[in-house]
């Protein structure tokens, strides 16, 4: 999909925008990657599947100009007659307790059912509730996130001696990052575990985050779709307006999974 900027008057290029993982506040948060790709995807309805806060440095406040930016253009969108929802993920504090200023005009919730415009039924939810019990805990997600904070602190130290200045060149400390994650669900349980809570509800599949591995298939029998992060894969996913889903990645779209008509012949 090609970059666009919205047109006043225009109509979106989007119905529905599933945005996950932004971690605004957070020191590997690429907020300005965000910021473009949303002024040039406009949707009619956004909904924010979890991870979009990530203020757990009282002590070490990371919120820059370009964090603030991505909270005021959903703001402005919300007040053009977008639709905005809201899902809690474990990184994401109270909402309620969120600064007034960083704090976005929608009651937040756990989990929803989304209909498309080609009728399909997905679950939506942040994903973390297929984690065990340990990983869910708060105190683990807090010692998750100030480690993932110093690693990058050092990472930028170390990028700072070497006169590094360009951001998109991914060191060994975010590689390392990445892979650790990509290692930890390897063996994708977590995909056959939420589609299996999509099935029992007679659902068509699940939209998802946590992972911060970008997906859109239907390898377990049903569609299995994860927005990716703004941290490592830059990606969402969109509904067009015919109810087809693409997996998005900052400024280009992988092919629509096939629509229902086609499904079949897939498989």
């Amino acid at each position: 999909m090609e970059r666009s900027s919205p047109r006043a008057g225009s109509a979106p290029l989007l119905k529905t925008l599933f945005l996950s993982d932004l971690h605004l506040g957070a020191l590997g948060c690429r907020a300005d990657r965000l910021l473009e790709f949303l002024e040039g995807n406009p949707a009619e309805t956004y909904i924010l599947v979890g991870d979009v806060l990530d203020l757990w440095q009282p002590l070490l406040p990371h919120w820059r100009k370009a964090d603030q930016a991505v909270i005021d253009h959903l703001r402005a969108r919300a007040d053009q007659g977008a639709r905005l929802v809201y899902l809690i993920g474990n990184h994401d504090p109270d909402p309620g307790r969120a600064p007034a200023a960083r704090s976005l005009p929608v009651e937040p919730i756990t989990d929803m059912i989304h209909e498309a415009a080609d009728g399909r039924r997905y679950l939506v939810l942040h994903g973390d509730v297929v984690d065990s019990r340990l990983v869910r805990a708060h105190v683990f997600t807090r010692m998750g996130s100030r480690l993932d904070h110093w690693l990058r602190r050092i990472d930028r130290g170390l990028r700072w001696l070497r006169g590094q200045t360009h951001d998109d060149v991914r060191s060994t400390i975010e590689g390392m990052l990445t892979s650790i994650n990509s290692f930890l669900y390897a063996r994708r349980a977590h995909e056959r575990q939420l589609v299996g809570m999509a099935r029992v509800r007679g659902l068509d599949g699940v939209i998802c985050g946590h992972f911060h591995i970008a997906g859109l298939q239907e390898d377990h029998g049903l569609i299995y779709a994860n927005c990716g992060d703004w941290v490592d894969s830059f990606s969402a996913i969109g509904e067009r307006h015919d109810g087809s889903l693409s997996l998005l990645v900052h400024d280009t779209a992988a092919e629509a999974l096939p629509r229902p008509s086609s499904l079949g012949e897939a498989l």
